[in-house]
């Protein structure tokens, strides 16, 4: 089955290996879960992990989504017909997998009497809206934010085409795309005007986890599918300095900021408003030159491909679910080093064995169904 993915003229190998780092940046960050919390420079690393494999995920979504929605916004006439055909892809792409894995999370949590507070919220990605993240199935909150950037960016496309009928139809689907770029920069800017400083435990979940705030993330993906559209040979030449710059830039905003003291008690603003969209636009950075790298035969072909396959299994799976019931059954607590390196690398045996088959067996069966209708 992989080698039928990996044979096909239209996959990009670049994008499948930004797919698989960033589901493997996820793994380590979460892999913190079995170690003593440490100040080391692992358990800074751990604790960046997380954080950054999903920034990758968001602006390579909005990069995916954002060339599929240009081309359709470019025909002769974007209707709501049509937005609608997008948003039952995505949706097909997307829900069954999240709805399957969410009521497996919630049979998992009655079996060991944890209480869900709002529950209702998880079916309508509201959990995380405008409000801190709920404790229940965390790894949700991306997913959250996701799916109102999919219905949000078409949505005001449809009028904005008719108000600026005028202006050609390129400069309108930029134009919205960084107005709602601005937008969450205004909200952001408005939630440090009203709390200011504060932890970083709270920043992470009153603003890194909550939707308003995080669109722009997949927004910034967006603008880079209209810029390879647009001007694609500065996209091509611009390819190794940008990819320059966004590494320098996200050695600076993960490595750099403990450095230079740049903390959020002392810089809020930085952290509220500036922090998570300079480390998008240096995610974003990347794609000039991995989109350019075509499919082709390797050492790197199979595993980057099946780990690009799974990721978002991997992703539903690897945390409330899987690692949750390991240490239910299997506690870390008394583990010597040894024995903690040895649930790893079960954790992670287990995680891609239990992904594959949801691939196999729900999620690519799924995908086939949205071809045929």
């Amino acid at each position: 089955m992989l080698a039928t993915y990996i044979g096909k003229k239209d996959r990009v190998f670049g994008l499948d290996l930004m797919r698989a780092v960033a589901i493997l940046l996820v793994l380590f960050g979460h892999c913190a879960w079995i170690y003593p919390e440490g100040t080391g420079i692992i358990s800074q690393l751990m604790a960046l992990g997380g954080y950054l494999g999903v920034e990758v995920f968001f602006v390579l979504s909005g990069y995916l989504i954002g060339g599929i929605l240009l081309r359709m916004f470019l025909r002769e006439r974007f209707s709501l017909a049509e937005a609608i055909i997008f948003l039952k892809r995505r949706w097909f792409r997307t829900l069954p997998n999240y709805y399957l894995v969410l009521l497996v999370n919630i049979g998992i949590a009655a079996w060991l009497g944890y209480e869900i507070k709002e529950l209702w919220k998880y079916f309508f990605f509201l959990q995380n809206f405008a409000q801190p993240l709920l404790p229940f199935f965390p790894e949700s909150w991306s997913l959250a934010v996701e799916e109102f950037a999919y219905i949000i960016l078409p949505m005001v496309l449809l009028p904005a085409g008719i108000m600026m009928s005028r202006m050609q139809k390129s400069r309108v689907f930029i134009t919205v795309t960084l107005l709602l770029c601005l937008a969450c920069f205004c909200a952001k800017a408005l939630y440090h005007v009203s709390v200011g400083a504060t932890s970083l435990a709270y920043w992470n979940l009153a603003v890194k986890s909550v939707v308003v705030f995080r669109l722009d993330a997949i927004f910034y993906g967006v603008a880079a599918a209209w810029l390879h559209f647009r001007f694609k040979s500065v996209w091509e030449r611009v390819a190794w300095p940008a990819f320059i710059l966004g590494g320098a830039m996200l050695g600076l905003f993960t490595v750099g900021v403990g450095a230079l003291g740049l903390f959020i008690d002392r810089y809020p603003f930085f952290w509220n408003v500036l922090y998570l969209p300079l480390t998008s636009f240096a995610v974003a950075c990347f794609l000039p030159i991995l989109s350019g790298w075509r499919n082709s035969y390797h050492a790197l072909s199979y595993p980057v491909t099946f780990v690009s396959l799974v990721s978002y299994s991997v992703y539903l799976l690897h945390y409330s679910v899987i690692l949750q019931l390991m240490k239910h059954f299997w506690s870390t607590d008394a583990l010597s080093a040894g024995g903690r390196h040895v649930f790893t690398i079960a954790y992670l045996a287990v995680t891609f064995a239990t992904a594959a088959l949801l691939f196999r067996f729900f999620e690519k069966p799924v995908m086939d169904l949205r071809e045929k209708f």
